[in-house]
Order: structure tokens, then sequence, then C-alpha cells
């Protein structure tokens, strides 16, 4: 099995067609994270087709309760006219061993509404596509996820919290863009949060931002993370009563190693709860070295939302992460993005209309 290679663009979102003026095309129908499948109904049923589902019917990570990734539908090539073609995310199966020798994946954005993405699959066999998609599963999920939060993304850049922004560049020299109904500020030392705990909701968004002394490679590991996250977090976010405090349940908890901007980047997801208290949820975490100031940046979302699914709004507020413009990065035109994912190996490739 060939390798794959992953290649991350920094292709800007000011630069993308995306962003072009799109006049005359509609608004696309369909949630974030919703997912069209065109193929026949006999292949959706089959191996193969069942391939493509299971990929897609995965859960999204480090929640309390399983939910799905994507909602998924399908439809027959002969219904894919009209309104199915304003879809937002769209997956098209071409099975065709007459021009196809290998299986590849191309994708278009904005082709028929905006924001969409249409991702069409090619393959000589049924087989070929079933390896294909099984070998690439976390490639599609990734794709498609960063698609979302690229729309979330270039929302929030139009509205956010401007009160935020200025707090973050004043304490911090940073940025981050936060949307504009997160209204609590609350400030300590080398410490920022923001929530709309005052609203009422059903639930409470919060995003948090903290940064410490820059020591080597020692302060990324997982322990170090959870052992500065709970002292962090003890001294800032207390509870409504004396010996409550945020913590992190240490046994949900996973790290991912990555990049942001040419830099590392860890990536750190689990479940935080209160201290002698019965509240609790999700969070996700990016830790970034500020190398003008040589200290670590955290950036950090979570939410409690104990009477509705959280995935979506996790993922919703995750985008928002990838606002985050460092000192050394003010010199780059339009900064904010989220990298592209571009499939590339000798057997398969990608490419973009």
């Amino acid at each position: 099995m060939k390798k794959l290679l992953i290649l991350v663009t920094t292709v800007l979102l000011a630069a993308c067609s995306s962003d072009s003026p799109t006049l005359f095309k509609p608004a696309s129908v369909g949630l974030p994270y919703e997912v069209l499948v065109i193929c026949e109904k006999d292949f959706w049923e089959a191996p193969a087709g069942r391939a493509l589902f299971d990929v897609l019917d995965t859960d999204v990570p480090a929640l309390p309760q399983s939910e799905r990734s994507f909602r998924i539908s399908q439809s027959a090539p002969a219904g894919f006219t009209r309104l199915l073609k304003n879809f937002r995310n769209v997956i098209v199966v071409d099975i065709d061993k007459s021009l196809y020798t290998q299986t590849k994946f191309k994708f278009t954005r904005d082709e028929y509404a905006t924001p969409q993405v249409i991702m069409k699959i090619q393959s000589p066999s049924a087989n070929d596509f079933q390896d294909y998609v099984t070998e690439h599963a976390q490639t599609i999920i990734d794709f498609f996820n960063s698609t979302e939060a690229n729309t979330e993304l270039k929302r929030v850049r139009k509205e956010y919290n401007r009160e935020f922004l200025d707090s973050m560049k004043s304490k911090f020299q940073c940025e981050l863009l936060i949307p504009m109904g997160i209204t609590g500020i609350k400030s300590g030392k080398d410490f920022l949060w923001a929530s709309d705990i005052s609203n009422n909701n059903s639930s409470i968004m919060n995003f948090v931002v903290y940064s410490y002394p820059y020591k080597g490679a020692q302060d990324f590991t997982l322990d170090n993370f959870l052992h500065v996250r709970d002292s962090v977090m003890k001294k800032n976010i207390p509870g409504g009563r004396e010996g409550q405090y945020m913590s992190t349940e240490h046994e949900f908890v996973s790290m991912k190693e990555t990049e942001f901007r040419e830099r590392y980047m860890q990536e750190v997801r689990g479940l935080w709860s209160m201290k002698n208290d019965m509240m609790g949820g999700p969070f996700v975490s990016h830790s970034v070295v500020d190398e003008v100031n040589n200290r670590v940046i955290v950036v950090e979302a979570f939410i409690f939302a104990p009477s509705r699914k959280k995935g979506d709004l996790m993922r919703k507020l995750e985008a928002s992460l990838f606002s985050l413009r460092l000192p050394a990065d003010r010199a780059i035109a339009n900064s904010v993005h989220i990298p592209e994912l571009i499939v590339e190996d000798t057997d398969t490739t990608a490419t973009k209309k």
C-alpha cells in the first residue's frame, strides 16, 4: 500500500474561490456537517457503499455521549438536479473502468451554490473504491471538517467580539476572534476568559486563553498539559461554592501533535468537570509557542450544555481557535485560515478544479 502524504497548503481564505463574489449563486441548502452522497441505491447498500457510510458515520471525538460526525443522506444520480445541486456538502461516486485505472478524488467549491463543496470520488471498480475510502477515511473526515470550520471562521471574521479582541491585544499582544454573543470577560494574571454565562441559554459557551514561560519540548507532554491546565483552571474558574473549581478528567483526554502556520501545535481534547459539583462537558485546546516572547500560548474552547447535543457547537467554537494570531504573525496578510488538505501519492491524487 502506497504511503499517503498529506500536503497542508497555506492557501488563505481570501484567496479561495469561495471568497470570490457569487452574485448569481443561491445560498446552499442543508445543515452544517450534513453530507449528501450521490450514487445508485444498489451501490449504497453494497459493501463499497457501506464502507463510505462507515467512514462518515463516526463519532465526534471527545464528547461525553456518542454523537455522529455527519448527517448522511443518499440520492441516485438521476435525482441530482435543481434543489439537490445546491446541497452544502456533496460526495459524488463515479465508478467507470473504461475511464479510470486508479481511484482518486477531486473537489470543487461553490459550483452551484455558496457555501458548497462537491467531492467526486472516481474509481475503476467498487472493490477499488471500497479499499480507497477505507484507507483514506480520516482524510475524508478531515476534509469536510476543515471545509465547515473555514465557513464558520469566515462568518466570525465578519462579526466578532471586539472587546475580547482588544483584551487579547492588551494582555497577550495576540489576536483571537470569538463570536459576538460571548460577551462576559474575566481577566487574571496571564489569563483571559470569555463566557456567555449570563445569557440564560441551554448551553454556556466559553473561551479561555492563558500563557506560561516556554522551557522546551517538555512543555508539550500530555502530563505537563494536564498539570498546567488543572492549576490554571483551579485558580481562575471557581464554582459557586467553596471547594468547587474546574478540573480535567484525566482518563478522558487525548493529545495530537500537528502544525499551525508552519509551527508546532499541541491539540488536546477531553472532558472537564467542576470539582465537588455535577457540572462538566467537553473542551478542545490548542497550544503553540510564541517565539517573540518565549512563552506558550494556550487557547481553549469549552461548553456546558447538559440539555443538548454538543458536537456541532464544539466544532463551531473550535473554528475560532484557528483565528489565533501571534506577534510573529502580524506581517502575514489575512493569516486567519484553516489549511486545506490535499491527498497525493503515486496511486491516488486529489485536485482542485
